[in-house]
């Protein structure tokens, strides 16, 4: 299978973190791909419209976009349970991996809106604000996460809060959450998160 790849992706860097847990990275052969919002990418939409990653081409030539739906594929295609299939386990995963997701949707606007010539202060603001309100929310939950087996939820969280350390340094989130940075540091020593650490370089 291909799999249109950047090692900045945090979206990437999901689907990495749960084929490792599956045992299925070994059957992925990525292919650097650059997804720019002001540059769509001729490569990446042979295979996605949309000119996005990460896009996962199976062997049979169709094709699977976003994140979201590629990690539940290798999911059920390898059995398992990262995606719990039922009773109140399945929607707490699928809630703290919609937050995971919707965090870092709104971390990658606001480094883009940042980056900007002359940035918009009332979206740096808006952007800041919910920053905030969701690592409140973590910290207050993150007995549940460490409690909870791993699931989808935990590696969107993970690698929500590894964005931030690779591109929000300055907002040192751990002085506000001590609870949840200390659940991270367990998680980011699993062999799925070392492998797919974001490096400069």
């Amino acid at each position: 299978m291909k799999l249109h790849w950047s090692p900045k992706s945090p979206f990437v860097r999901k689907v990495m973190v749960c084929a490792h847990e599956l045992g299925v990275a070994g059957q992925l052969t990525p292919v650097r791909s650059i997804a720019a919002m002001l540059r769509p990418n001729p490569q990446i939409m042979e295979d996605n419209p949309l000119s996005k990653i990460p896009t996962l081409v199976l062997d049979d030539g169709r094709t699977l976009f976003d994140s979201v739906v590629i990690c539940e594929y290798l999911d059920t295609q390898a059995g398992g349970d990262l995606f719990p299939r039922e009773g109140d386990a399945r929607w707490r995963a699928l809630r703290w991996h919609a937050l995971g997701n919707g965090l870092l949707d709104a971390l990658i606007l606001w480094r883009n809106e940042r980056e900007r010539a002359v940035p918009l202060p009332a979206l740096l603001d808006a952007f800041a604000q919910k920053t905030e309100a969701c690592l409140a929310l973590l910290e207050r939950e993150a007995g549940d996460l460490e409690a909870a087996p791993l699931s989808i939820g935990h590696i969107a969280i993970g690698c929500a809060l590894g964005y931030l350390d690779y591109r929000f340094d300055a907002l040192a989130w751990r002085d506000r959450a001590p609870a949840l940075a200390a659940w991270f540091a367990v998680l980011a020593r699993r062999p799925s998160f070392a492998a797919t650490e974001v490096a400069e370089g």
